[in-house]
């Protein structure tokens, strides 16, 4: 069984981009990081680079997160790994991370979120897919996007991998729609967390649906949406996501 399926009193704790309010973000250090941190896994971002390896950075480009200028999709692997993506890091391939986050015992639980803008010729989706049955951590990887196209493909290519449908506050309701029925089966939605109340949680627990909420960086806003009833948080520190969930428990205890 999927570790993301299992049904768990609290929710878990999510590294958005690995612990990426202490390290740079995407990078084996702020997944190693996260881990020691005590996060129950981490998300990160993936697409194709122009030599076709699949890397794991957010943005189209590198000006923002690194030394350097350009398109992810126009640069090779060789040249990205020249650069340097904050603190002497480097950008990561989705290889090098599978490998990095691999553990004795409890799994580290990976949400890998393909970008929207990956074109069908890129065939990041088979990549992806391929990578993770590779490591051989189908049970611990859950695939995420707000392209709705893309969580439909996944679900033809890996249907034993969990998938999840992203949106977000600004998103017209019929827009939202739309996109959630394109996405087909999916056994998560995500939504972010200026969404998350207890009556729409509950509404998609009805549908058999869970909840996982991004990026939450308050201990307001953790414990809001942990009452809420989500499954998982995703954020920026995962020891300020640790210690409200730890407050959560508290209070479940204590009634």
């Amino acid at each position: 069984m999927n570790a993301w399926l299992s049904d768990r009193p609290l929710p878990l704790v999510i590294a958005h981009r690995g612990a990426s309010a202490h390290a740079p973000e995407n990078t084996l250090a702020a997944f190693r990081l996260a881990m020691e941190q005590g996060a129950d896994g981490a998300e990160l971002d993936v697409m194709c680079c122009a030599s076709g390896e699949v890397v794991v950075i957010h943005d189209d480009t590198v000006d923002r997160t690194t030394n350097g200028r350009g398109r992810v999709s126009a640069l090779s692997l060789r040249a990205l790994k020249q650069l340097d993506a904050g603190a002497g890091e480097r950008i990561p391939t989705l290889s090098e991370v599978l490998t990095a986050t691999e553990r004795p015992g409890t799994p580290f639980l990976l949400n890998i979120e393909l970008k929207p803008n990956a074109a069908p010729r890129d065939q990041l989706e088979a990549k992806v897919v391929d990578l993770v049955r590779q490591h051989a951590c189908t049970e611990r990887v859950l695939f995420s996007s707000f392209n709705p196209l893309i969580v439909r493909r996944l679900a033809r290519l890996a249907p034993e991998v969990p998938r999840a449908i992203l949106y977000f506050s600004g998103m017209p309701k019929l827009l939202r729609a739309l996109v959630i029925a394109l996405a087909g089966a999916h056994e998560f939605q995500h939504p972010d967390h200026r969404l998350v109340v207890p009556e729409h949680v509950q509404r998609l627990r009805a549908i058999g649906k869970r909840v996982n909420t991004w990026t939450v960086n308050t201990l307001e806003d953790a414990l809001r949406v942990g009452r809420a009833g989500v499954a998982g948080i995703i954020g920026d520190s995962p020891s300020l996501l640790r210690a409200s969930v730890e407050a959560l428990g508290l209070k479940i205890e204590r009634g």
